[in-house]
């Protein structure tokens, strides 16, 4: 089974840009989005073989989510709560016979971190929900989790600390959730492996000289590790800022 997270930043922009020769090159099972900057009807994308999922937020151009499976899942769920408004349509849940697929596009904290108490509040809830799924069945959890969780997982590690995705605080959230029980797929197999990032300012030459972030993520249920087969991240495609980050495993029996 073979599973791709991008952060499009706009697929409109990223389909222009070659999306599609990726998505059908990868020819993954299970392919999320995040920042996909669309309403419903903007769009239309012919994805044989797909079963296609979207949250829309309700601000034109702005966050969003999509999930597309080959396999139909069991059922959907948008956001956390039952009956939730999806103001910014961050999350898409996908519940399959063995696993819960969690998409997420998780706020950023801002640069001056005046989002920094919500963003807090978020990952608080996010952490409850996703322990709730895993009590039931294994979670593979992905997405722009917009945090670099150690110094290796960003470039200038020194100028960056305190600033927005690398806080004491959002880093400690990620500790937490590894702590519970759960895996970062790229660390599992790269533990010590230097310029694994998947996000670059659109600043000249900064992705040509890999001055990056790691902040996107497939993290997979301790329990499930004995499945897994390889986690990558895809720097040679292009399309968005970031790059899609890709994890195979056995598929469940």
């Amino acid at each position: 089974m073979k599973l791709v997270s991008w952060n499009v930043n706009g697929i409109r922009a990223c389909v222009r840009k070659g999306f599609l020769d990726y998505f059908h090159e990868v020819d993954a099972d299970i392919f999320c989005l995040q920042e996909t900057k669309v309403q419903e009807g903007q769009i239309n994308l012919d994805l044989k073989g797909y079963y296609q999922y979207w949250n829309y937020a309700v601000r034109k151009g702005y966050s969003g989510t999509a999930v597309f499976t080959k396999k139909k899942p069991l059922s959907v769920k948008y956001g956390m709560k039952d009956e939730e408004i999806q103001e910014e349509g961050r999350i898409i849940t996908l519940e399959f016979e063995d696993f819960y697929l969690v998409n997420v596009y998780t706020p950023n904290s801002k640069r001056d971190l005046t989002r920094l108490d919500y963003r807090l509040e978020w990952e608080d809830e996010l952490y409850s929900y996703l322990r709730k799924l895993d009590e039931h069945k294994p979670i593979i959890y992905c997405g722009d989790l917009n945090v670099a969780h150690h110094e290796i997982d960003l470039k200038n590690d020194k100028t960056n600390h305190g600033n927005s995705g690398f806080t004491t605080e959002e880093r400690g959230k990620m500790t937490r959730l590894l702590d519970a029980g759960f895996i970062d797929s790229l660390r599992y197999f790269h533990p010590e492996t230097e310029g694994l990032y998947s996000w670059w300012s659109y600043m000249k030459t900064i992705r040509e000289r890999n001055v990056g972030w790691r902040i996107d993520y497939l993290i997979v249920s301790e329990r499930w590790k004995n499945a897994l087969i390889d986690s990558q991240v895809h720097q040679h495609v292009m399309g968005s800022d970031h790059c899609p980050v890709m994890l195979e495993m056995e598929a469940p029996d």
